[in-house]
């Protein structure tokens, strides 16, 4: 068999659709995208070398700019085609969701206002709530594609902090640049950020129909979760009588540990054990 049947055989078990049209693979990944095998023939080559070049190609024909297949990589065995397969099959579905959430297509997340994140092209972020933020971050993992989904609230603490930044750099006198007081305002409430959030983990998700509705349901939800998120420390009474951060046993006159090990020393816990055992009998 040649690489294409063997190719064709090996895609076609992971439930993958090919044909071979004039010497060249086709894989449809999506309406608007197909992965092209190019099998390499080249004098020289070992005849037992299965190797081709993979092109990404749009296969509309009625599109009116004519689009020429990228050029993307190179495999040498049946087994490197299909995982490059999977590959672009991943990444087919992550953008997919992407562009559902940032443009809303989803009856469940069209009243939130997803944003990108200016770094992390695959982060993106809305508000919900009163003062919090729903997180999505897409990944490939082992090319399956995932969603990593954490819920934020700021509270009063961070706006105050960022208001008064805001105040502050923005009458400022001084001679800085509006680009200079972004950078300033940006760096001012990442800080806040990390020391007055409070962060939820909804959880990591491979079924997207699923994470749909999570996203959903956290919408719905945001407003318990504020008030249900409070800092840790909240729950620590620094002026506990019960608790001194500073208490030494070996300081304390109600705490001695040389009383007990004189006890142990003068045979009283023998005593106790010979009780304990006749009682074990008994």
């Amino acid at each position: 068999m040649g690489f294409y049947e063997d190719l064709a055989e090996a895609l076609d078990r992971e439930g993958i659709e090919s044909r071979v049209n004039d010497d060249i693979l086709f894989v449809p990944i999506a309406p608007e995208l197909e992965v092209q095998f190019h099998e390499i023939d080249a004098p020289g080559m070992a005849p037992s070398l299965a190797a081709a070049n993979v092109f990404l190609a749009s296969p509309d024909d009625d599109l009116e700019v004519d689009h020429e297949p990228a050029f993307v990589s190179v495999v040498f065995s049946v087994d490197a085609a299909v995982a490059e397969v999977a590959k672009h099959v991943t990444t087919d579905q992550i953008v997919t969701v992407l562009h559902d959430l940032l443009e809303g297509n989803d009856e469940r997340v069209a009243d939130l206002e997803f944003s990108q994140d200016p770094v992390e092209p695959l982060l993106v972020h809305a508000e919900v709530g009163t003062s919090s933020s729903l997180e999505v971050q897409l990944v490939a993992a082992d090319t399956v594609p995932e969603a990593h989904v954490t819920f934020t609230t700021f509270g009063q603490e961070f706006e105050d902090i960022v208001d008064q930044a805001i105040s502050e750099i923005w009458d400022d006198d001084s001679d800085v640049s509006e680009y200079d007081r972004e950078v300033i305002l940006r760096n001012v409430v990442f800080d806040a950020a990390e020391t007055t959030s409070e962060v939820l983990e909804l959880g990591t998700f491979t079924d997207f129909d699923q994470l749909f509705d999570v996203i959903a349901a956290a919408q719905v939800l945001a407003e318990q979760w504020e008030e249900m998120l409070v800092p840790l420390d909240d729950y620590f009474d620094e002026d506990d009588d019960d608790f001194d951060p500073e208490f030494d046993p070996e300081l304390d006159d109600d705490f001695d540990v040389d009383e007990e090990d004189d006890d142990r020393d003068s045979g009283d816990w023998d005593n106790d054990d010979d009780e304990f055992e006749e009682e074990a009998r008994r």
